[in-house]
């Protein structure tokens, strides 16, 4: 069963008040994907700590590098199912994580940010991990 809205909104909030797009259905993730060009960001969100910590915090400290993603996406674990189920199809061969971050290249995984790279980690690790992805596929 999907956490209530009011729960999620605030942790959705982080996101999109800095440019993020939510895609909630597995139509919306579809197509999407399959019209995206430039460097793409999908985040799958979580209310997971870790998320809270290091992983929203990281992820906006992310995109003041000189070099960043041309589109960004969010999709909410636990909340948006069919939309996350889809998105994860993109980012295979790497198993279900949430949080996570993938890094897409004209719609081709590029780099993969799975929740045991942020777990544990500090916000700025987070966000040191992106840039260099950034500065290396922009």
């Amino acid at each position: 069963m999907p956490y209530p809205e009011m729960l999620v909104s605030p942790m959705r909030a982080e996101l999109t008040n800095v440019g993020f797009k939510e895609l909630k259905t597995a139509e919306e993730v579809e197509q999407t994907m399959s019209q995206s060009e430039g460097l793409s960001l999908v985040v799958v969100n979580s209310v997971c700590g870790c998320a809270a910590g290091a992983a929203r915090p990281g992820i906006i400290r992310s995109l003041t590098n000189d070099k960043k993603p041309d589109n960004l996406y969010t999709v909410f674990a636990g909340q948006d199912l069919e939309a996350v189920a889809k998105a994860r199809e993109f980012m295979m061969p790497f198993p279900p994580s949430s949080p996570s971050v993938a890094l897409f290249k004209n719609g081709q995984l590029v780099h993969f940010v799975e929740r045991m790279n942020i777990e544990g980690h500090t916000a700025e690790q987070v966000a040191d991990q992106l840039r260099k992805a950034y500065d290396q596929h922009c």
